[in-house]
């Protein structure tokens, strides 16, 4: 039976309450109407395929649907290579003639309740405004930014240390479909940040399932494989057809690039570089400590396009479970006293660090090297953010002389945390 709460609004009771799937097409109404979109009945086949009925929370104003909520459980990996059971929030609108009356608190509330009872130890998200998400305790913990080349000034890449052996092949999208999930999957575990694809993602990546206002369009896919023939790196792109004149001058857009090792991630990339026509390559989504402008010849031609900005925001749910899975850069101890109104977080963590990287989180009644707000606490589990950086900007309180150098050399991680999808 469906969980429902409700409570007056000055005019009727509004339900908050986990939807039926007889009940997802006026809940996808309701979400384009809070993306302000036009709806289209034909997205509802997409709708299904991600549609999970105890995560897929409604408000409803009588009959009519006036908010959204939906989440799913994803492998988060942490630094170090280890995975946390993450709850990923998605799809969260409130209709604008129904704002200003606690309906995101209350899914929000409903949401994490739920989250913390299942024992999953963060809370995810992509914030659509700054403001919004940090009252709930999340913080921003990754960020994204994308890449423009001008290939006439970059002069190709240079030679990079481990000769590569291996061969790239174009595939086909029904490959695609076949290879890419096992590989992903392989690489995901070597990047902080980085979540799982689902069957569901694969299949609108490679365009067998998509909505009647759909963008997508068949990028081509080059696949490399190493000396024994076993596949270590995919890169997806689409390429324009661009020209002044009689003069070439297309722009080659990648959609995806990973790999499993640096020397195929070199050779996917030498791969981009070569394609016929192309002037300029943009990566819209790259790590923010991604080597390529250093692999060029003249890193100046690469440069970083508008959009960057925070992308991943975090809310520890258990501490213990969340700073016990990752690794860390230096052994020690350190003592937090975290704020937490919602209460998961609330209370004085110990950090203890080994020598090997191992760490445990423990509660404790010692005085308190450093306070800091649960949001910020999410800004640091991954490595996305610095303590002193954080300290400086008033949101972590130094209690002990120089705890926020010291524990930023515990926290700090040899590459900052990345996630490659929009969820």
């Amino acid at each position: 039976m469906a969980k429902q709460t409700s409570e007056p609004d000055g005019r009727r009771d509004i339900d908050i309450r986990e939807i039926t799937e007889a009940e997802l097409p006026a809940w996808g109404q309701a979400l384009d109407i809070g993306f302000m979109r036009p709806g289209d009945p034909g997205t509802l086949e997409v709708r299904r395929a991600f549609f999970e009925p105890a995560r897929s929370i409604g408000a409803f104003d009588g009959d009519r649907c006036v908010g959204t909520f939906r989440s799913f459980a994803t492998e988060l990996t942490m630094p170090g290579g280890g995975v946390l059971t993450a709850d990923a929030i998605s799809n969260v609108t409130v209709t604008a003639t129904h704002r200003r009356r606690g309906l995101l608190s209350r899914m929000m509330e409903h949401d994490l309740a739920a989250a913390a009872a299942r024992g999953d130890a963060v809370a995810i998200l992509v914030a659509a405004e700054y403001n919004i998400y940090g009252r709930f305790g999340f913080g921003p913990a990754t960020r994204c930014g994308g890449l423009e080349i001008d290939l006439t000034r970059a002069g190709g890449l240079r030679p990079v240390p481990g000769q590569d052996a291996g061969r790239i092949d174009l595939a086909s999208m029904a490959e695609v479909r076949k290879l890419a999930p096992g590989l992903f999957d392989r690489y995901r575990r070597t990047q902080p940040g980085a979540i799982e694809r689902r069957e569901v993602n694969w299949r609108i990546r490679t365009g067998e399932l998509r909505g009647p206002h759909s963008d997508w369009t068949e990028p081509f896919a080059a696949v490399h494989r190493d000396a024994d023939g076993q596949v270590t790196g995919m890169l997806t792109y689409a390429v324009d057809s661009t020209w002044d004149g009689k003069r070439p001058d297309c722009t080659l857009t990648v959609r995806d690039h990973f790999a499993l090792d640096r020397a195929t991630a070199a050779a996917l990339w030498r791969y981009a570089f070569s394609v016929d026509w192309v002037r300029r390559l943009v990566v819209r989504n790259i790590a923010p400590d991604d080597p390529l402008p250093l692999l060029l010849n003249d890193p100046r031609a690469a440069r970083a396009t508008a959009d960057s900005d925070d992308f991943m925001w975090l809310r520890v749910l258990d501490p213990v479970a969340a700073f016990g899975s990752r690794t860390y850069g230096a052994p020690g101890r350190i003592v937090f006293e975290v704020a937490d109104p919602a209460g998961y977080a609330e209370g004085r963590w110990a950090l203890e660090t080994a020598a090997d990287g191992s760490g445990i989180c423990t509660r404790t009644a010692d005085p308190a090297d450093l306070a800091l707000g649960v949001g910020a606490l999410g800004s640091l589990l991954l490595g996305g953010e610095t303590v002193p950086r954080l300290a400086a900007a008033g949101l972590v309180a130094e209690l002990v002389p120089a705890a926020a150098a010291r524990a930023d050399l515990t926290l700090r991680t040899p590459f900052r945390p990345w996630c490659p999808d929009m969820f």
